[in-house]
């Protein structure tokens, strides 16, 4: 694309982050997964025209705005350059430009809260504002679940969706629809501290798969059984019923040795708080955990969680997410 053809001198990109209720890694496997937008943890991508041309290095400066580690920096500027070269394939980009891409992003990393995902869809959205392109859904999509699978080699893609979404979701099989609720509940998100790691806990399951016969089948059977039946209870509007399917599948990931010490007692401090239920959430080995929480509990459950050694708290609330969507 030409000077005199440039539609803007900076695009600019956003997405937020997500959190597993309940079907991680059981998605994988066909499974269904809820998913929980949380729109106060977001991420702006900032994408210009750079003054320094191409060179060996590539064609994309990329930046990360706080103190990321430089193997981060490293790992995130190879996947960006990849995504860029699939965005203008797929966008039909004509040329070399050289860019810079500036990310600035409120979510933590390692946690299980999408913070791969949320960056790949802003800088995709960045470089379609940057060109003037209309991207739609489906090939936003396409383009993040291209970067999920190169992190986490092969991504069920709900993260993809749910880093998007303005309301929680129901995903399976790579179709999605938005969830039916039937109360004002209030979700607690704690972070541990200590970074999780997808791959290594995708690994250690399909490892635990191969040498226990029938392992997969009954770990996939009672995550879905337990999905399903969370999925009735919100539109049913019974928290009731919605809480001990949260603590019911942390117990099915802590059997499949996912969860930690640390987020294990997490979870029970959330339960002795009055929490309806808790659970580790995203890929796990470490991470971030969330609590149901009635709105008079979550004070509480909040308090309580942060003098048993959580480092950060997030009160997502189930309804009022569409103001804050982007």
């Amino acid at each position: 694309m030409s000077e005199s053809h440039r539609a803007r001198s900076v695009g600019i990109g956003r997405a937020h982050a997500k959190a597993i209720l309940l079907g991680e890694h059981a998605v994988v496997y066909g499974a269904p997964a809820l998913a929980l937008p949380v729109p106060q943890l977001t991420v702006t991508a900032n994408a210009g025209w750079s003054s320094r041309p191409s060179d060996s290095q590539g064609d994309l400066s990329y930046t990360m705005t706080g103190s990321p580690s430089r193997a981060m920096v490293t790992q995130s500027s190879d996947g960006l350059r990849r995504l860029f070269t699939e965005f203008k394939a797929r966008m039909g980009v004509a040329g070399k430009p050289h860019l810079d891409v500036l990310l600035d992003s409120a979510i933590p990393l390692g946690r299980g809260l999408g913070s791969s995902a949320a960056s790949s869809r802003a800088i995709v959205f960045a470089l379609a504002d940057l060109f003037g392109l209309e991207l739609t859904e489906s090939a936003a999509f396409d383009l993040v679940q291209t970067a999920e699978n190169m992190t986490h080699g092969r991504a069920s893609g709900v993260d993809a969706r749910a880093v998007g979404a303005s309301a929680p979701l129901l995903f399976q099989a790579g179709e999605v629809q938005q969830l039916r609720i039937g109360w004002d509940g209030l979700f607690i998100i704690a972070d541990s501290g200590v970074a999780g790691s997808t791959n290594e806990a995708v690994e250690l399951l399909r490892e635990r798969f191969r040498h226990h016969a029938g392992a997969q089948e009954r770990f996939v059977d009672r995550a879905s059984d337990l999905t399903r039946a969370a999925q009735q209870a919100l539109a049913d509007g019974k928290p009731e019923d919605f809480g001990p399917r949260l603590t019911d599948y942390h117990r099915l990931l802590r059997a499949a040795g996912l969860s930690t010490d640390r987020i294990d007692a997490l979870v029970e401090t959330a339960l002795g708080a009055g929490s309806l239920g808790a659970k580790i959430t995203g890929g796990g080995l470490g991470g971030c955990m969330i609590a149901l929480a009635q709105p008079e509990q979550a004070r509480d459950v909040t308090r309580r969680l942060h003098k048993a050694g959580a480092v950060q708290t997030w009160v997502v609330p189930l309804k009022g997410l569409d103001n804050h969507a982007q």
